[in-house]
């Protein structure tokens, strides 16, 4: 194992100093690093509160700021937080408008949410993310996953909050956002969680994993690696389909990097997506594309689909100012 790293011990820990010190304009490290809020709170705004293991940065930390979440919590490597961690969260964050918790659908950041939401003595309401195609069950969930897309529905429902909508609308907006919204992804590589100081799992040089999760869990099924427009027609086609998505429908296309994948591969992706789109008569009117939703040192990628109507639109292009992403401010 190559990492950047001093002792193994202490990974998280000095990667969160160095994140808040990097970005010290835009958040603040809560007390014995339990959580990342936003520097600067908005008064009578709804609190959004997220979290999960680390090794999937920039997600969640880098998604705390103005128009978007304003805490969340990192667990140690693919381990959720605790459910201190979200109470003390919620505390430092909640102006009185209540909390709602953002949630992707893992076994654990399930039940640590659950428990905070009913310790907690404010108004709260939880969303579940659960946009992964590929597995309707695995190692780590009862259903569907929460993948890529929980960075749509965080997106969204940190401009629904900033323009001041009431906990009960963000609750039914990121149901909304969530049903709207597919994703699917493709391993090249494992990933090397540091603790363990080996893969995760063992893939040949000339193989791919079809449908990897982000903990690099199986996917569908393992197979030769394809070239990018094959890949891209079934990451494409199982998001299409699962939508059910007629021509003439608009739609985001997050195009997700998994830590170790090169901008120019991204790219080319993108221009491989856009071309089964094409074929479907279905347009991609926004786009994002880089590594956002990570398995530490994983190459591949995963392809996300959100469908877009007017109001999602404006939600997306809303001003937004974190580590990750930035616009309009």
């Amino acid at each position: 194992m190559k990492k950047l790293i001093n002792a193994v011990g202490d990974v998280l820990a000095e990667s969160l100093d160095g994140f808040a010190a990097a970005h010290a304009d835009i958040v603040v490290l809560g007390e014995e690093r339990k959580f990342v809020r936003r520097r600067s709170p908005k008064p009578g705004k709804v609190a959004l509160v997220s979290g999960g293991g680390s090794g999937h940065e920039p997600l969640h930390a880098g998604f705390v700021g103005a128009g978007m979440l304003d805490a969340a919590c990192p667990g140690q490597v693919f381990t959720s937080p605790t459910p201190d961690q979200m109470l003390e969260a919620a505390a430092a964050v909640e102006t009185g408008a209540g909390v709602l918790f953002i949630v992707k659908n893992y076994e654990g950041d399930v039940m640590n949410f659950a428990m905070a939401a009913e310790m907690i003595q404010v108004p709260t309401a939880t969303v579940l993310t659960n946009d992964d195609v590929a597995i309707e069950n695995s190692l780590y969930t009862t259903g569907r996953r929460g993948v890529a897309g929980t960075l749509v529905v965080e997106k969204m429902l940190g401009a629904a909050a900033e323009q001041g909508a009431a906990l009960d609308a963000l609750k039914a907006l990121g149901e909304r956002a969530n049903a709207a919204t597919r994703s699917m992804g493709i391993a090249l590589t494992s990933c090397t969680v540091p603790a363990a100081g080996k893969p995760t799992f063992a893939i040949g040089e000339d193989e791919m994993e079809v449908g990897v999760g982000i903990h690099g869990e199986p996917g569908r099924r393992r197979e030769k690696l394809a070239a990018a427009d094959a890949i891209a027609a079934e990451l494409v086609g199982a998001c299409v389909a699962d939508l059910g998505l007629k021509r003439g429908a608009e739609v985001l296309l997050l195009t997700n990097g998994f830590g170790a994948t090169p901008a120019m591969e991204l790219y080319l992706m993108v221009h491989a997506a856009t071309r089964v789109l094409a074929g479907a008569g279905v347009k991609p009117v926004r786009y994002l594309t880089g590594n956002y939703v990570t398995s530490l040192d994983m190459a591949g990628c995963s392809i996300t689909l959100t469908v877009l109507d007017e109001a999602l639109a404006k939600l997306w292009d809303a001003p937004v100012h974190t580590a990750a992403l930035r616009w309009g401010m």
